[in-house]
């Protein structure tokens, strides 16, 4: 009995332990920054410029920024969790030979811009790289905004708070809590998750023109996920399946052109 209660009592600290460490170093697991900060032009990236803009709670983020070509819309991109913005720096090419104007946010915490990361600073972020698009004067019935997996959330969120054109999103989810949960069972992970991106409560919000993504083979978001949220969301709305597609459909030129199609389509003449 001794030796049973000892055992019991090692397996709950154990637990406990474990428990501990996860909550403290929680953002380790989830957010995974590079810090490089290469500027565009050192890319080979031209017609660009790296703005340097305060947020309202004091953070310096950087933001890349190419105009559209007359008549065409502009595209707020907004990022996953790993690398930063000049790892995409490709994505910014296609983007622009299209004649679309890009907008590039580099999240506190990623790149060159301050700061820590959290749920709340990227979506102040956000709302930040709009403000600025806004006081270029870019109307809201020209601006897109395209979310890359854990970005498609930010997205949400922005587009729920304010007026833009459309929305397209890869590789979205529910709420990063849904996958923790699943990934981490043996956890009470929704009372210790921090950043829990629940923009399944968010996604009715959102009355523009919408278009996901999402490969049903996807090794980091599950496609259910996507199916969910797709399904709360408000028409006009359209799911592109991508057979076999993982999670690097994100870097997919094929997937990008829809999206070009699909920002072009929604876009209202000036």
């Amino acid at each position: 009995m001794v030796l049973l209660r000892s055992v019991l009592l090692f397996a709950v600290l154990a637990y406990l332990a474990i428990a501990g460490f996860m909550y403290v170093q929680q953002r380790s697991f989830q957010y995974f920054p590079a810090r490089a900060g290469t500027p565009p032009q050192a890319l080979g990236l031209t017609g660009v410029t790296e703005e340097r803009v305060k947020t309202p709670d004091g953070e310096t983020i950087v933001l890349w920024y190419s105009p559209a070509q007359p008549g065409k819309p502009t595209v707020l991109f907004l990022h996953g969790n790993g690398g930063e913005i000049s790892g995409r720096h490709e994505r910014f090419a296609y983007l622009q030979a299209q004649g679309l104007g890009v907008m590039f946010v580099s999240y506190r915490g990623y790149g060159a811009s301050t700061g820590t990361i959290s749920e709340q600073g990227l979506i102040t972020d956000a709302l930040t790289a709009y403000d600025v698009l806004r006081s270029k004067g870019v109307p809201p019935e020209q601006i897109m905004l395209l979310g890359e997996s854990l970005g498609t959330g930010v997205a949400i969120q922005l587009a729920a708070q304010r007026p833009v054109a459309a929305v397209a999103l890869e590789a979205p989810y529910t709420a990063t809590v849904d996958i923790a949960q699943d990934i981490y069972w043996w956890l009470p992970v929704r009372l210790l998750m921090k950043d829990q991106f629940r923009y399944r409560d968010f996604i009715a919000k959102v009355k523009v023109p919408l278009l996901i993504q999402h490969g049903d083979a996807d090794q980091v978001v599950p496609f259910a996920q996507g199916r969910a949220l797709y399904a709360m969301a408000n028409e006009p709305k359209q799911m592109v399946v991508i057979p076999g597609g993982t999670h690097d459909i994100i870097l997919d030129h094929d997937v990008w052109a829809r999206e070009v199609a699909f920002f072009l389509a929604n876009a209202k003449p000036q």
